[in-house]
């Protein structure tokens, strides 16, 4: 059965700041505990502390049944990881170990084929099955069929890059829910999974007997799934032990009691202090009435030595200010426009102030439909055209943005970047801070959360002046606060925005609808529509 435990959990940043002390919970076997808090406070560290990839300050975690961890990551891999390779990375440990020994022997071999190589080559392939290697294998061909439509053998090397972010997500959650472990790390399953795909998630977890710990700001997933909500906030955490339905009405009781304790702690703070000032004169007067000062001195400083109550959170602030500007009539022209490999032609029209959610079913090419109206190099037929004054601003859905890596936001947004003019540092920070960035001004963008990279990607939109919003799931990384503020900017926005999204909730403040279907055409259609399957390709 699985258990999973923290005791006392401390971390800090490498400044020396604080971020997580003294975190105290438990899931057992059959919960599902969904971890929540505002982006930068600490979830992903804390889930790298309980898959054993980060170390604690202080304070143990202890589980029971076997571990596996699902990395924020997967979804965005963009290098020539394999499936094979995926697959491994979300194994036990004990698996990944013994393939790591095949494939070296299996290097050594092509280099020295001599009888000592061969029998060290055999100890690996009997330290393999003995693993569970070959049971895993017969695993993973399920989970290949179940996520890929191919057996394993046909995709084992295949690189990854070649499949959508919500592939890669299903492939690695079939094998977890599938597999022995019996505790589960699951860092933002649902981003990049089509509104199916997040169906069969939360079908998965309503059905699982293992113990669950997952991050995620899909609003509807969380009311859906979860039984217990562990919130960061305050460099500590605390549990509401239900469904994220009620959890609103949990924090505000616990913020009016927060309130309330620290209220009367002052109060009896300020009358101790009073007492030790009265008692210190009349003790210079009498030396009878020294004891009685001793006294009171004593109890004000174990007082104070107890501490304060908890810290009452403090509320988040983002303010975004999407301006944009007035363009021709016509913003987008499609006229026989295909995505070579994977859309039959289309034509469509894209006007001035249109709000235009692209919709359907992951690797139906909704991503790179934006990637080539933003300027990449994505193979395609047919023509399309920008209209007048329109300036592209381009939100990545998987952060990749290797011309900043290794450089603080300060000196992104000082040094400009296309239509974006540099900022000195008071600027930035000024900027940063309506974002909630501030405190991160001199951090590195690789070293921020998925939610400030997200944060960061939209403050730069601000920056850049663009009049055309191309956004690929903008929603996926930023917690309810951020989402909320989004979405305002982008219905204040002046000008016209086309969003590839699985947010049942961000899709309602669409207008238009264009879905990729199944079948490969693209139409529109008047309402959101969530239920398009896998588009029928060889894979």
């Amino acid at each position: 059965m699985g258990f999973l435990e923290f005791n006392g959990v401390g971390w800090d940043l490498p400044d020396g700041r604080v971020l997580l002390q003294d975190v105290n919970f438990t899931v057992s076997a059959g919960e599902v505990a969904v971890l929540v808090g505002a982006n930068g406070v600490g979830k992903s560290t804390l889930v790298g502390i309980a898959g054993g990839t980060v170390t604690p300050r202080q304070g143990a975690v202890n589980t029971q049944g076997g571990l596996a961890l699902m990395p924020q990551f997967i979804g965005s891999v963009r290098d020539d990881t394999t499936v094979r390779d995926l697959l491994l990375a979300a194994a036990p440990t004990r698996i990944k170990e013994a393939a790591a020994a095949v494939d070296a022997l299996e290097l050594q071999m092509m280099e020295r084929d001599d009888e000592r190589t061969q029998m060290r080559y055999a100890e690996a392939i009997m330290a393999w099955g003995e693993a569970g290697g070959y049971d895993i294998e017969v695993l993973w061909d399920v989970v290949a069929t179940a996520a890929l439509g191919a057996s394993f053998d046909r995709v084992r090397f295949r690189q990854v890059n070649t499949l959508s972010g919500g592939e890669q997500k299903r492939l690695v959650l079939e094998a977890l829910f599938r597999g022995r472990e019996q505790v589960l790390i699951l860092d933002e399953p649902d981003n990049y999974l089509d509104v199916p795909g997040k169906r069969w998630l939360e079908e998965q977890l309503a059905a699982t007997d293992k113990a669950v710990l997952m991050v995620s700001h899909d609003r509807e997933l969380l009311g859906n799934v979860s039984t217990k909500v562990v919130t960061l906030e305050g460099r500590s955490a605390w549990v509401h032990g239900g469904s994220f339905t009620g959890w609103r009405a949990a924090r505000q009781a616990r913020q009016d009691r927060l309130a309330e304790l620290h209220r009367r702690w002052d109060e009896e703070h300020e009358r101790l202090k009073e007492l030790v000032i009265r008692l210190r004169e009349q003790a210079k007067l009498s030396a009878a009435m020294a004891p009685r000062y001793r006294a009171a001195l004593t109890r004000l400083r174990r007082y104070e030595d107890e501490g304060r109550p908890p810290e009452i959170p403090r509320e988040q602030h983002v303010r975004p200010r999407l301006e944009g500007g007035r363009t021709g009539t016509r913003v987008l022209t499609c006229e026989g426009l295909g995505l070579t490999g994977l859309m039959h032609p289309f034509d469509a029209e894209i006007f001035y102030g249109d709000r235009v959610a692209v919709l359907g079913s992951n690797g139906s090419g909704k991503s790179h439909l934006l990637r080539l109206l933003a300027g990449d190099e994505v193979a395609h037929t047919g023509h399309w055209k920008l209209g007048a004054r329109v300036v592209v601003g381009f939100f990545a859905q998987t952060h990749q943005h290797p011309e900043w890596i290794g450089r603080t936001l300060v000196d992104i947004m000082g040094r400009g970047e296309g239509t974006r003019d540099g900022l000195d540092r008071g600027a930035a920070v000024g900027v940063l801070s309506r974002y909630e960035l501030a405190g991160a001004a001199d951090q590195r963008f690789e070293t921020l959360s998925g939610g400030q990279q997200a944060r960061f990607q939209v403050l730069l939109l601000e920056l850049g002046g663009a009049t055309l919003l191309l956004l690929d799931e903008p929603t996926d990384n930023l917690d309810l606060v951020s989402a909320e503020a989004l979405q305002n900017a982008v219905e204040q926005f002046n000008g016209t925005v086309i969003s590839v999204t699985h947010d049942r909730w961000f899709a309602g403040s669409f207008d238009r609808f264009l879905l990729f279907r199944s079948d490969g055409t693209v139409v529109e259609t008047d309402e959101a529509v969530w239920d398009e399957s896998r588009v029928a390709r060889k894979r």
